[in-house]
């Protein structure tokens, strides 16, 4: 072989290995690529969800409709939270479904190194990808507990309880989409530090416990005292509760630069998550 056709294929190389990681380091093209390892991952991370089970996926179902039951109880007959006359079932299960999708989508998304460490070990591919899968896993399932939602919100209008509002409806799709990437965003950043030190596993679950009495869940932001709004407002997703609140029922006091605040804080929040899981997922390959 000549050396200008040695020159020409050494030109010509698929692969390049650098001694450090780039902050972003992110091609959609090979992303694709690897469509077929996520869905595998995806449905690995669903049958270790469900396998075994009593009621399997039923619990997709079965675990919101709970949790309702226990906040219409506890809140609107115990406490005596008023709903106004919106059902006070559809009112919890608004909440309810929107906070499900935040926080199963950060919490699985912080577990990406921790419960992935003896795949990195044994294969390339990039790593991101993990993270990916079970995004696109706790998507599926907001999509079932978002159909549960419009049967009882149809069921309602049946029988005069709510009325429909063709324009707000359309809030629903935003309010989706910056929740899921605050919830991804959040994951990503906690997925590395969860890695390097365990017990804030358990940190991280105290403060999604407490973080849901900080939003607008079972009440809305009118009936937050004046002296105690701000720490509600600070919350970038108090708003995102208002308006998927609205989109439904119509009713709420919703606020444009809030939801401004939220979309800027998503966007920081993704961008920085990407960012720190790329630069030190090789990095923490050899601490776990």
């Amino acid at each position: 072989m000549s050396k200008k056709e040695i020159d020409h294929e050494l030109l010509n190389w698929e692969w390049e290995i650098k001694p450090e990681t780039s902050w972003w380091n992110i091609s959609l093209s090979e992303l694709y690529s690897y469509k077929d390892l996520i869905l595998q991952l995806t449905r690995k991370e669903f049958l270790g969800l469900y396998q075994q089970t009593l009621l399997g996926p039923f619990w997709v179902l079965l675990q919101p409709l709970l949790t309702v039951l226990v906040y219409v109880f506890v809140f609107n007959n115990v406490i005596g939270i008023s709903t106004g006359s919106v059902p006070p079932f559809l009112f919890n299960l608004i909440g309810i479904t929107l906070w499900s999708l935040f926080s199963e989508t950060f919490l699985q998304t912080s577990k990406a190194f921790s419960q992935n460490a003896d795949i990195f070990n044994k294969v390339y591919f990039p790593r991101i990808i993990v993270a990916i899968s079970s995004l696109w896993l706790q998507l599926k399932l907001f999509s079932v507990n978002l159909l549960l939602l419009f049967v009882v919100y149809i069921f309602c209008l049946i029988i005069g309880k709510v009325d429909f509002n063709f324009g707000p409806a359309f809030l629903i799709f935003p309010v989706i989409v910056i929740t899921t990437g605050i919830g991804f965003g959040g994951g990503l950043i906690f997925s590395v530090l969860t890695a390097k030190y365990r017990d804030l596993m358990s940190f991280m679950n105290l403060i999604i416990r407490l973080l849901m009495f900080v939003c607008p869940i079972f009440f809305t932001l009118s009936m937050v005292p004046e002296k105690l709004k701000w720490l509600v407002m600070i919350n970038p997703l108090s708003s995102l509760f208002e308006y998927f609140r609205y989109a439904f029922l119509g009713t709420g006091s919703v606020d444009n630069l809030q939801l401004l605040y939220s979309t800027i804080f998503m966007i920081v929040v993704v961008c920085f998550g990407v960012m720190l899981f790329n630069k030190m997922s090789d990095k923490l390959i050899d601490i776990l």
